[in-house]
């Protein structure tokens, strides 16, 4: 397959060799599960449970509130202990709204639904995937079902698993392809079926020989599934960067990749999938690489759903040494966790427990005007210029300069020798953008709330002076009447 050269990247460290060679190996459920109502874009599931009810494995306890949203399943069998704020990941560190559960020690999964076979409609595969809660795995949670629905709006020809794992020391998907290939491979062509498409494209980095090779045998009863073998560079994983990488087709900013036909999902997906369809099985586990210089005995683990990151520590023999960044995700591009206490959740495919060796944080110095920045964006944007813009707290000059259109990706902050904390700078101006937009938003609908009943009362108002004058104006013809047959 004819590959074709992305702008910009680097190549960190890639730190896998603590885990990728590890068996995944799956964590007894013991304590207390936290299950977040907001695990997806979108809006949060609604509980259907409360406290003192007792779930099965697999039951619904939170259903999807919107269309773009998707339902929360129990992780085991046992109580419902609370449906109240505890801690969840998030960037701020606040509180937010899950389902406490406690274990019963059973495990007891609740009635199956009917399995799918590959020549299912497309309809009934998505509307599975839907029911099943699946979003997407590698961390941006859109839920699945809405993108395997796209075949309705955009016309479609290729579906894109991303298998890239650009991100330093992440190794589950690497795991997941040797170990389950025939169950992604089952996966993969029931997204293909859903989403109607002609040809499908797994994109494995180079740096996972292994894996690659046991998906191409297994992908060979499979015709329109291809294997393709991309460049060890980050972020690969970017899907605009992966399409652009296997088709030669350039997506528009601020466009979907469907709007050039492609689709993408993560490879883990594609198990959950297969999970759902063939298993009838609802997304309630999910598998996960703990790493970092302070994990004590890094490994890839099969989570249940809830289950605190402190116990996934423990079960990696604890910490050796106070890590220096605790994130969820990559080192890339990961979010910080605020405490052990947050519990694993959907799109979290990492807990990593950096020390000063791990990372390039330190001091940051004046800016060179150097233009490595501008060398490793993959967008090709001036991140120098923007983040100048940011610092003067000009966020308008920051937009027109392309702060929308970066991704995220924290190659430019890797590459700069000034270590000027670039892309951090980049999501504080977001921040403080979407904030500006949701006072504004917020504005516009009071604005419109007093407007709509000042409108109201003038029609009101209207309405009893036009009544008022009617029955005056039927008074006085009373009036008339009665003089008249009175003379």
């Amino acid at each position: 397959m004819k590959l074709f050269r992305i702008r910009g990247g680097v190549h960190p460290p890639e730190r896998k060799d603590a885990t990728k060679d590890k068996t995944v190996v799956a964590v007894p459920v013991r304590g207390t599960l936290y299950l977040p109502l907001q695990q997806h874009i979108g809006a949060p599931a609604r509980p259907v449970v409360q406290a003192g009810d007792h779930v099965l494995k697999g039951q619904v306890i939170a259903e999807a509130a919107g269309p773009v949203s998707a339902p929360i399943h129990a992780s085991t069998s046992g109580t419902v202990e609370a449906v109240g704020f505890y801690p969840v990941p998030h960037p701020s560190g606040l509180k937010g709204m899950a389902i406490a559960l406690v274990p019963d020690g059973l495990d007891e999964w609740t009635e199956a639904m009917p399995p799918l076979s590959l020549d299912a409609a497309p309809e009934a595969i998505a509307k599975r995937v839907g029911e099943a809660g699946i979003v997407g795995l590698g961390g941006a949670t859109f839920p699945s079902a809405v993108k395997l629905n796209l075949r309705e709006r955009h016309s479609l020809d290729t579906l894109v698993m991303n298998a890239a794992e650009c991100e330093p020391f992440l190794t589950c998907d690497d795991r997941l392809m040797r170990e389950y290939t025939d169950e992604l491979l089952l996966g993969v062509a029931l997204m293909a079926r859903a989403l109607g498409v002609a040809r499908t494209v797994i994109a494995v980095e180079a740096n996972k020989p292994e894996a690659t090779a046991a998906l191409a045998a297994a992908a060979a009863p499979y015709p329109d599934i291809a294997v393709a073998t991309v460049p060890t560079r980050y972020p690969m994983g970017s899907e605009k960067h992966l399409v652009h990488t296997l088709t030669g087709r350039e997506t528009p900013a601020r466009a979907l990749t469907a709007d050039i036909g492609v689709v993408v999902h993560n490879i883990a997906t594609a198990y959950a999938v297969y999970e759902a369809a063939i298993l009838g099985r609802p997304l309630v586990s999910r598998i996960l690489t703990v790493s970092g210089g302070a994990i004590a005995k890094p490994m890839n683990l099969k989570v249940a759903l809830g289950t605190p990151i402190a116990d996934l520590i423990a079960f990696c023999g604890g910490l050796t040494e106070e890590p220096q960044e605790l994130l969820s995700g990559g080192p890339m591009m990961g979010q910080p966790l605020r405490s052990t206490a947050i519990p694993t959740v959907k799109g979290m495919n990492g807990v990593l427990a950096l020390v000063p060796a791990d990372t390039r944080r330190g001091p940051a110095h004046a800016c060179l005007r150097c233009g490595t920045c501008v060398a490793a964006c993959p967008c090709g944007l001036l991140p120098f210029e923007i983040a100048a813009h940011v610092r003067n707290g000009n966020f308008e000059a920051a937009v027109d300069a392309g702060l929308m259109d970066c991704i995220g990706c924290g190659s430019c902050a890797f590459a700069c020798p000034s270590r000027i904390p670039l892309v951090q700078n980049f999501h504080h101006a977001k921040g403080h953008l979407a904030a500006q937009q949701r006072a504004q938003s917020r504005n516009e609908e009071a604005r419109r709330l007093v407007q709509a009943k000042t409108a109201r009362q003038e029609k009101l108002a209207a309405e009893r002076k036009a009544a008022a004058e009617a029955k005056k104006a039927a008074a006085a013809k009373a009036r008339a009447a009665a003089e008249k047959g009175a003379v």
